[in-house]
Parts: structure tokens; C-alpha cells; sequence
């Protein structure tokens, strides 16, 4: 009996049937496979000693926070806005310093050299170098040469700010806004510990300005060279505190008392922030405060890297896909400083079973940190490949596997089809 075309198409048709049902009932990803593999949904790492004594603070508004994860250890009132005063002029160098302009020569301006003390003594007319104004702004704090660097830089104080606002939004500031360049009480110039603690933590990445901060005197002349000047850093924490950067104190009637502060010691940077600590005759009160939370930071906190499991390992099921599974890309560690009396935990949300087509690109879970069940940081997880969707040509490709593999212990190739 000839077999027909007719009846080998239909026998053919029968096997793709029966290789389709096959493969659906034997051969589905499926969460009971060996193959399925799914990080530890929950990790929990409890604290093992009980929470030390918080800082006592003569300021009403302050913070201390890890300068390289940006993690706040310490905060009271962190978040409330209040005057800043001179530490202002943390934002003002920053401009200059990042602008490459230090060579050139400023002119004080009638307006410049009518601000009050704390002052340079400019007079309208005088020329200084930029890189010299400097030293006047951040280690006497003087109040005309903020202005004098501001009307150069942008041509009026009211452009400078708005460059400083700028800035401060591309730092996280989010709850700063600047109005002068030397921080004398102003309507709407205003800041908080927190946001003051993010602006020193990204200021002493700068070289030049550390270098700058630290200085302990200069002399610097006018152009013509008629007129000399000594400064001297008006920072005492550089001074008295182990492992010191300093950054920069201010005082105003609004502000109070008032210091920025930074500190390195046993690969630990810490930036602080205390903001009306005092009023005269407490002018003692911000270089108290200002250990105490540094202290703070050194003595019960720790370098940590939080746990994350192998998500490259990861094996998830994908329908209808060219691939039957896909496994994720690695996150990349994550460090901050943390103290034995803190609990952690990671939560991760990853789907059971995804449906092609995946793309690479477009996140399919996330990672979730929480320090004392409070959120620290949410990551993204992707795939660590893109899967198309299979067509016809795949499942027919598919199905002679199979039976060609069951039968014949053999396979095709792509070029077979």
C-alpha cells in the first residue's frame, strides 16, 4: 500500500499534535521543576545589643550623617527649615571652585563693599584674585566678598542665587533655598541639617576645597598691591577634634549659632550639621554640639554590607518564550554604616513566572532594604537577557526536538529548518 503525501502531512499533523501535549504536560516550566529557582523571599538580620544614649544638643535643629551612603545617623528636627547663616558660603565656594575661574580679577562694587561685618573691608574699585577671595570667604567669613564673587560670577546677586539654587537641586537639597551669597537673614533663604549635611558631604569630594578648608592662615593683597590682608580659619573643631576636616561655622540673629562639620577617622567620614545652637553669649555651644555627634557616629557605628543573594543563579519560568527560563542581572553592593543595635532586612519581590516577550531593559521585580523597618534604599531588578516570544516555526522546531531527542537521541539544528 503507497503512502500517500495526503497521509504522511496528516501523520504529521498527528506527531505535532501529540508532541504539543507532550510538551505541555511533561515539559512546562513549572514551579515543582527542579529547574524553578528563586532567591530567599525574606532575609532578617536582628540587632544583638541594645540602643546607646542619643546625643543630648544644646541646637535645635541637627544631623550627623555617613559622608559615602548618605545614610542619616543621627537627626533632630533634620528636616525643618530654618536659617543657615555664613554656612551658606559652603555653596558659594563650591560655584567657584567648579566654574575654573579663579584667575580672574574681581572688582568690588559700591553694593559688595556696603555689607556689614564680618567684612573684608573692600572699597569700590578695589581688585582682587578669585583664588584669594577664597581664602577671605571661608576662613574669615567675610560677608562683602561673598557679594563681590557673586555680582563677578553672575552679574548681580539675585543670578548667583539662582545658580546656587540650581546646584542645590542637583545635590538633593530639596528643601533649600538660597537668596544671598553670604547668608545674612533673608526672606526665603533658608535650609535644613540634613539638607546642609548633603551639601558638605558632596563639597569635601572636592580636593580644592578641602584644601581650602583647612588652611589655618593667608595673606593676600589688592592687584595693585596697596592693600594686605592676614586671615586666619576661624574653625576651632580643625583644632581640637581627632580626624577633623572642618568646613565652615556661621552666626546671624535668625540663625543662632551655627557649624558644618566634617571628620575622618578609622575609614569612617562623617558630616554634621547644627543649626541655632545658641545665641550669644553661647558661642561655645555649636563646637560642644558638634562632638557630641560625631562621637556619636564614631563610637557606635560600623562599615556594613548588606547580604544580597546570587540573583545570576536565579531560574524563572517563561511563557511562550524562545527560552524556557531567565536568570537576573546582579545588583551591585550596597554599604552604609550600621550599628549593632539595629535590625535589617531584605525583601525581595520577583515574579513566579513571566510571560514573553522580556526585555532586558524594563525591571521585572525589585529588592527592598529596610534598617529598623524603615526603608533605606528600593533596588530594581532585570533580566539578565531579553527573550523574544516564540512563533510557529519555533514550536514545530521545538516538538521534532523532542521527539527526535525521545526516539533517536538526536536533535536538530537551527539550519534544519
Amino acid at each position: 500500500m503507497k503512502f500517500s503525501k495526503l497521509s504522511g502531512f496528516l501523520l504529521f499533523l498527528v506527531l505535532i499534535g501529540i508532541g504539543l501535549y507532550w510538551k505541555n504536560e511533561t515539559f512546562s516550566p513549572s514551579p515543582i521543576n527542579n529547574e524553578f529557582s528563586l532567591p530567599e523571599p525574606y532575609v532578617n538580620i536582628p540587632s544583638v545589643t541594645t540602643p546607646p544614649d542619643t546625643p543630648r544638643l544644646y541646637a535645635k535643629y541637627a544631623c550627623v550623617m555617613d559622608s559615602d551612603s548618605g545614610r542619616i545617623l543621627y537627626g533632630k528636627k533634620e528636616n525643618s527649615k530654618t536659617a543657615m547663616a555664613s554656612t551658606t558660603k559652603i555653596m558659594t565656594s563650591l560655584l567657584v571652585l567648579e566654574s575654573g575661574r579663579m584667575d580672574e580679577i574681581v572688582t568690588a562694587s559700591a553694593y559688595a563693599s556696603s555689607m556689614p561685618k564680618v567684612h573684608l573691608g573692600m572699597r569700590k574699585g578695589y581688585q582682587y584674585k578669585m583664588s584669594d577671595l577664597l581664602f577671605s570667604l571661608m576662613l574669615e567669613s567675610h560677608n562683602d566678598t561673598a557679594v563681590a564673587i557673586a555680582e563677578h560670577m553672575a552679574g548681580s546677586v539675585e543670578n548667583f542665587a539662582q545658580k546656587m539654587n540650581e546646584k542645590a537641586q542637583k545635590i538633593g537639597m530639596k528643601n533649600t533655598h538660597f537668596v544671598t551669597p553670604n547668608g545674612l537673614d533673608a526672606e526665603g533663604h533658608y535650609s535644613t541639617a540634613s539638607d546642609m549635611c548633603k551639601l558638605a558631604a558632596y563639597a569635601i569630594k572636592n580636593k580644592e576645597f578641602c584644601s581650602l578648608i583647612q588652611t589655618k592662615t593667608q595673606t593676600i593683597t589688592t592687584i595693585d598691591g596697596k592693600h594686605t590682608y592676614s586671615l586666619y580659619n576661624r574653625d576651632a573643631f580643625l583644632s581640637y577634634y581627632e580626624g577633623a576636616l572642618g568646613i565652615k561655622t556661621g552666626f546671624t540673629g535668625d540663625a543662632g549659632y551655627c557649624f558644618v562639620g566634617a571628620a575622618k577617622r578609622n575609614n569612617i567620614t562623617l558630616v554634621s550639621c547644627v543649626l541655632a545652637s545658641g545665641w550669644p553669649p553661647d558661642k561655645n555651644f555649636k563646637w560642644t554640639d558638634t562632638k557630641s555627634l560625631m562621637d556619636f557616629g564614631m563610637n557606635h557605628f560600623s562599615h556594613f554590607q548588606f547580604p544580597i543573594q546570587d540573583l545570576s543563579k536565579t531560574k524563572i519560568p517563561v511563557e511562550d518564550g524562545k527560552t524556557a527560563y531567565l536568570s537576573c542581572e546582579q545588583i551591585p553592593s550596597l554599604h552604609t554604616l550600621l550599628g549593632k543595635f539595629e535590625n535589617i532586612k531584605v525583601i525581595y519581590d520577583l515574579p513566579q513566572k513571566l510571560y514573553a516577550p522580556v526585555r532586558k531593559d524594563i525591571a521585572i521585580g525589585t529588592i527592598s532594604f529596610y534598617i529598623n523597618d524603615i526603608l533605606y534604599k528600593k533596588e530594581e531588578v532585570f533580566p539578565a537577557q531579553s527573550i523574544e516570544k516564540s512563533n510557529f516555526s519555533d514550536t514545530i522546531r521545538n516538538v521534532f526536538d523532542l521527539c527526535l531527542e525521545t526516539f533517536f537521541g538526536q536533535q536538530t539544528t537551527q539550519n534544519e529548518f
